[in-house]
């Protein structure tokens, strides 16, 4: 008895021993990929010199762009522009949304890959590592050249029960973030052009969008040639 005793407690003491080991090695395994796959950016200042009417003034579609690269304080600002946390302590953001659904995702194409913006950490969380300007740029090839493509998805899930008219009201807000977008690129000396040509099937796959995503508005960005 002492014998069948004394080994169910040592396999026991090995199971348990085992079971914790792999979960500190998949613990371990699941930061390092957050802390890879996680991109932070600096913090925007919001400190644009150019005024709101002048913005509106300058506001113009750019099509023929270098490929100069945007930098990280360029690209945080914009983002934050488009739909960032302006209210912390509500969460809600600069951009205006049917119910407060906040149902445009905001994604990040570069030629390092793709990454979805996160408002709240202003941070990129990467969801592809190919090149997929091409792709955004569809039949217009030319924009490819721009270092930077926004992709506005609508989540019709925010919806909820007014799942009905997710499309419209999916379709106003992306509006509201395209021209949150044309003006702070304006106001930070970029430019950029609301389309809405792009290879829909290629985007849905590699960004892993489901049936309830739509793809609705992109905006190549850079500076003009």
């Amino acid at each position: 008895m002492n014998f069948k005793k004394t080994f169910i407690f040592t396999s026991l003491s090995i199971m348990t021993v085992a079971v914790v080991a792999a979960t500190s090695i998949a613990t371990t395994s699941c930061q390092n990929a957050n802390a890879n796959d996680t991109r932070s950016l600096p913090t925007p200042t919001k400190s644009a010199k150019m005024t709101l009417m002048e913005s509106l003034q300058q506001r113009h579609s750019v099509r023929d762009f270098s490929d100069k690269a945007v930098s990280d304080a360029d690209l945080s600002e914009l983002l934050w522009a488009a739909c960032g946390i302006n209210r912390p302590d509500t969460k809600k953001i600069t951009a205006p949304s049917a119910i407060n659904a906040q149902d445009i995702l905001v994604y990040v194409c570069t030629k390092d890959g793709a990454w979805l913006y996160v408002p709240d950490g202003n941070s990129l969380q990467k969801v592809s590592d190919k090149d997929l300007r091409s792709a955004v740029a569809g039949r217009q090839e030319a924009v490819a050249v721009a270092p930077v493509s926004l992709v506005l998805v609508s989540d019709r899930t925010k919806f909820g029960d007014r799942a009905k008219g997710a499309d419209v009201m999916g379709a106003i807000d992306s509006g509201y973030v395209s021209q949150n977008i044309c003006l702070a690129c304006t106001a930070l000396g970029l430019a950029t052009v609301p389309r809405m040509t792009m290879d829909k099937e290629t985007l849905a796959k590699e960004l892993h969008l489901d049936e309830n995503k739509t793809l609705l508005i992109n905006h190549p960005v850079g500076y003009e040639k």
